[in-house]
């Protein structure tokens, strides 16, 4: 099994789980934010959907650019967004050769550098800050008034069937 299809092996999975925690969001207060300091549940929940578009947009050349859009107004643009980025990251990954995948890749935020790996290293690594996100998000659901939903294993929201 090559690295791409290692990623795909635990990409694919993480996506019905980045839905549950989204759908689960109350609508109605996607300006929540459990401290001042804190990014907002709707800006997170965007962070999220807008990762993934700019990973869709990885250039020939492996250049990742960094430019966000305006977060939409409802939970559910925001939920569509993310499904068709997540569609549009699995059909890239899954037609991407094995040498643009490995070869060099640079993360570019505003026009500027940030990160400087190969493609796949910016990938792994955008992965795991959605997953990191995605732990944000579900933290902020209870006290939103939400129901947390299965992740992993069952929530106290949500035994998972079990």
């Amino acid at each position: 099994m090559t690295n791409r299809e290692f990623f795909l092996s635990r990409w694919e999975p993480e996506q019905p789980a980045f839905l549950r925690v989204l759908r689960a969001l109350p609508a109605d207060k996607l300006d929540y934010k459990p401290h001042e300091r804190s990014t907002s549940a709707g800006d997170l929940a965007w962070q999220l959907a807008e990762e993934l578009r700019v990973l869709a947009g990885v250039t020939e050349s492996g250049d990742i650019n960094w430019e966000s859009g305006s977060r939409p107004a409802t939970l559910d643009e925001i939920v569509a967004a993310y499904e068709a980025n997540a569609d549009s990251v699995r059909k890239l990954v899954s037609t991407m050769d094995d040498a643009r995948w490995d070869g060099p890749g640079r993360f570019l935020f505003g026009g500027h550098e940030a990160w400087k790996a190969s493609v796949s290293s910016i990938f792994w690594g955008f992965l795991l800050d959605a997953i990191h996100h995605r732990g944000q998000l579900s933290a902020y659901i209870r006290p939103m008034g939400g129901k947390v939903p299965s992740i992993y294993g069952p929530s106290a929201d949500d035994t998972g069937g079990m």
